[in-house]
């Protein structure tokens, strides 16, 4: 096998992964039409026939969520009300619409920011609580939640708390290095929607989340910071992460305050009344596309192992730790083609001032670039959300000969692009980002390191 068979045969078994989680066939696994009752396929969910359906649908999957779920309600005719919520640029036609207009026909639309929220994020916001509002026993009320969801929906715990610091809150957050797990306690408790707050506003009615998972599993509750779900985290863990961060001088004024002040509200907790008629069903999540890659790349005859025990790492220290991983299958397994399949999420700092393009996964091949320099090695990671950091692409993919061809190109260090946070202007000279658009789905990073 070439070294640029190797490249490709990696980029297709990510494209062929990526194929496979669709969110449509899960949602009609659970939801279904029979003899014109709405039936919900949940241990925990009534069977039951709903005359009103309120929709909420937030995050990078939800127009493929809320699409298929009206396709699903047509057969049962509810009197149906709803919300969407998707990232900015998401708006084309669905499941053979001629018009987005159409497909959702007649539930409210918004484009808000992402990964930083914007006016149409709070306007998002407020049409969901009036969504939620006047809630009875007769009414069910399905969430459909994805990652993205936290920013692309937002209203401050307090008035006091504007959007430009907000949106600084955010931009603290996500650039400080914090796992996703302490990123979203924090913005559970900045915020009027999160960490079960939506759950509240719908009480007494039936609540439905199903949900796409971008959150390690163990984790359900950090989906777009858990608008629906029980929030066993606490205010004195906000106060210990900010300081483990050094975050509070970074903070708005507004923010920081609030916390010190003693003012911040606590979230519901398990056991809160709020959540009595709630059921939860995650519909999709990494460990779907780990084992995808795991079945494609077997299906090739190569040997194949999954390790995701580097989820949350910083991007260099993983990186050294799955290459390691995958010499000592190679030295276990040396007449066979090993290929190691790794998921979750690696921390990518930026640097102070960098005005580079890139992400994690960029920065992660990058870092990779170097170390694999003529060795038979391709190195992938991209996000399924078709999306990494402030970038166009999902990803990139490097090999052996990735370093031999940018210093034929002129191209500096791989290191002087990291530094800078670049890592996407190097990979676009060489011709090896992995660029899907959005993909209407969102469960976390997959990485791929084959030796071949």
């Amino acid at each position: 096998m070439t070294t640029i068979q190797a490249r490709e045969l990696c980029r297709e078994l990510f494209l062929q992964t990526l194929d496979s989680l669709k969110v449509a066939p899960r949602l009609r696994e659970r939801i279904s039409v029979r003899g014109g009752i709405l039936k919900i396929h949940l241990p925990s969910a009534p069977l039951r026939r709903f005359q009103n359906v309120r929709i909420v649908a937030c995050g990078k999957a939800a127009l493929e969520m809320a699409t298929s779920v009206i396709e699903i309600l047509a057969a049962a005719e509810p009197d149906t009300r709803g919300v969407v919520v998707a990232p900015h640029g998401a708006n084309q036609p669905r499941n053979g619409h001629r018009s987005l207009q159409a497909a959702l026909r007649g539930l409210q639309y918004f484009e808000a920011g992402h990964p930083y929220p914007d006016e149409r994020s709070l306007e998002a916001a407020a049409a969901i609580l009036h969504l939620l509002e006047n809630c009875t026993e007769d009414d069910l009320v399905l969430f459909l939640i994805s990652g993205g969801g936290s920013s692309l929906v937002e209203k401050p715990i307090h008035p006091s708390i504007l959007l430009a610091d907000l949106r600084r809150f955010y931009e603290v957050l996500v650039t400080c290095g914090a796992g996703i797990q302490e990123i979203n306690i924090l913005r559970k408790h900045f915020s009027a929607v999160k960490g079960g707050r939506l759950a509240q506003r719908a009480v007494p009615a039936t609540q439905v989340t199903l949900y796409v998972s971008d959150v390690p599993e163990r984790f359900p509750s950090a989906v777009a910071s858990g608008p629906t779900m029980a929030d066993e985290s606490t205010i004195e863990d906000c106060r210990r992460i900010a300081t483990q961060y050094d975050l509070r001088d970074k903070f708005p004024a507004s923010v920081d305050s609030l916390l010190e002040s003693g003012r911040l509200p606590e979230t519901p907790k398990p056991g809160d009344i709020c959540f009595a008629q709630s059921s939860y069903d995650c519909l999709l999540s990494n460990c779907d596309g780990i084992n995808k890659l795991l079945e494609l790349a077997r299906a090739r005859g190569i040997y194949a192992e999954a390790d995701a025990s580097c989820d949350d790492w910083r991007y260099d220290k993983a990186a050294d730790y799955l290459l390691s991983r995958v010499e000592a299958l190679r030295q276990q397994h040396p007449d066979e083609r090993v290929l190691l399949v790794s998921g979750g999420e690696v921390s990518s700092p930026v640097p102070a001032g960098c005005e580079g393009r890139g992400g994690r996964n960029q920065a992660f091949v990058l870092y990779c670039v170097p170390k694999i320099a003529g060795k038979n090695l391709v190195v992938v990671s991209a996000g399924t959300d078709g999306v990494d950091g402030n970038s166009p692409s999902a990803g990139a993919v490097a090999d052996g000969e990735s370093a031999k061809r940018a210093a034929a190109l002129g191209l500096a260090p791989p290191d002087e692009f990291l530094s800078c946070g670049d890592s996407y202007a190097f990979f676009e000279k060489l011709g090896d980002t992995i660029i899907t658009g959005p993909t209407g789905t969102n469960v976390r990073d997959l990485r791929v390191v084959f030796s071949f």
